[in-house]
């Protein structure tokens, strides 16, 4: 199957994008990457009366450290974020993830911004975004604007943006000293959309004991979310927490139903990689006492 007609628009620069997505509005459709996007054009699942290429659009394609940040362009290339030493250096949970994205072919068009702003609910990117507090930047031709990642996504497929606004860079805080960091999913092949997906940010105090906890989910509900970790905070770092806290999650969920998983499955991949997130992080804030 092959897209219905429609517009293409490669702009110069991004306030000559905006200035058409203004015009355009909810009939136009951005690609950075086109790795979400194209398939969705070929299926007709979505009908633009333009497409709006920012891919080669000067600026965008930026890792930058500024202060205690790092901020990544909407168009970094996800492949060049799997090798890049900042990534790597300041956010080892993103850095963890990547590897998990799609599949290598893929990661070599694929975007940052551009999983970010499709917002699947088993993509891993958002799901990193949500756990590290990251900050989502938007511009429109108005104004620019600013989301905790946390409230960025609200659906399936579903964000805060405007119709009017393009999703430019990913500003992320940098890692502390000490923190461990833990990725997992669990999918029917490596590479696959996941079932279920666990990441974690953990930093121990001088007794080895839980100082902060950041952890979330992908794939179980219909968005990437972070749960409610103030329980554990100075409990003992050890498998009988991880355990307890993982129990006690899964069974506030209300886990979403598809092909691939019944809710109760995914439920209890849920309870599975929770621990195993949990213990791992804390074993590589251990090895970086």
């Amino acid at each position: 199957m092959k897209p219905v007609a429609f517009e293409y628009v490669r702009p110069d620069t991004l306030a000559e994008a905006l200035e058409v997505l203004a015009d355009r509005r909810a009939e136009a459709a951005v690609l950075a990457g086109g790795m979400s996007l194209g398939p969705m054009l070929n299926l007709r699942m979505v009908r633009p009366k333009t497409v709006i290429d920012i891919s080669r659009l000067p600026g965008l394609d930026r890792i930058e450290t500024r202060g205690d940040r790092i901020v990544t362009g909407a168009t970094v290339i996800q492949a060049d974020a799997l090798v890049s030493p900042v990534i790597r250096a300041e956010l080892p949970l993103l850095a963890l993830a990547l590897p998990w994205v799609g599949h290598f072919q893929t990661r070599n068009a694929g975007t940052l911004g551009g999983s970010v702003a499709h917002a699947d609910p088993s993509a891993e990117i958002p799901l990193c975004a949500v756990v590290s507090d990251a900050t989502v930047v938007l511009r429109s031709r108005r104004r620019e604007r600013r989301v905790r990642a946390g409230e960025f996504f609200v659906g399936a497929l579903s964000t805060v943006r405007e119709p009017d606004e393009i999703v430019v860079a990913i500003d992320w805080p940098r890692a502390s000293p000490g923190e461990g960091h833990a990725f997992e999913e669990i999918a029917q092949r490596h590479g696959d959309f996941a079932i279920a997906a666990a990441a974690c940010e953990v930093v121990l105090d001088g007794d080895g004991r839980i100082g902060r906890l950041a952890l979330g989910l992908g794939g179980v509900v219909d968005r990437p979310i972070a749960v409610d970790t103030q329980a554990v905070a100075g409990a003992m770092a050890d498998g009988g927490t991880a355990q307890a806290l993982a129990r006690r999650i899964a069974a506030d969920l209300e886990p979403m139903e598809d092909h691939a998983a019944t809710a109760d499955y995914r439920r209890a991949l849920a309870q599975v990689l929770i621990e195993r997130v949990v213990m791992r992080a804390v074993a590589a804030a251990r090895g970086k006492a």
